[in-house]
Order: C-alpha cells, then sequence, then structure tokens
C-alpha cells in the first residue's frame, strides 16, 4: 500500500485548489450536498477514503 507524505498531502491540496472538476465538487459540498466525497481535517479531498488526485500529469507519475 502507498504511504502518503506531508510534502505530497500538500501538493495535492494545493493542486486541488485549481482543478475545474475538483472545485465543482468542492463547491457543492459546501452547499451542503450529500456527496461520496469529502473534504478531511487537513483539506484534502477524499472519495470513499481515497484521495481525489487532480489532474496534472507529474502528480499522478509520482504515484504510478
Amino acid at each position: 500500500m502507498l504511504k502518503l507524505t506531508n510534502d505530497f498531502l500538500e501538493e495535492v491540496v494545493e493542486k486541488q485548489k485549481t482543478d475545474a472538476k475538483l472545485l465543482k465538487y468542492k463547491t457543492l459540498i459546501e452547499q451542503g450536498k450529500k456527496l461520496d466525497i469529502e473534504i478531511d481535517e487537513q483539506g484534502v479531498m477524499r472519495c470513499q477514503g481515497r484521495v481525489c488526485v487532480p489532474d496534472v500529469p507529474e502528480l499522478k507519475r509520482m504515484i504510478l
């Protein structure tokens, strides 16, 4: 199982703020809509407990 570092999570959170698709989900969450996506106490967007990785090739390469 992949262990996430704080540096990586911080970068993911920053990139989540600029990903158009994730921003739409964030808006819905803030409006009180019930989704499978939630924002944890660290500000990381997660879907069913898994980190939502923004559509940024460099982040995806780091994971794969």
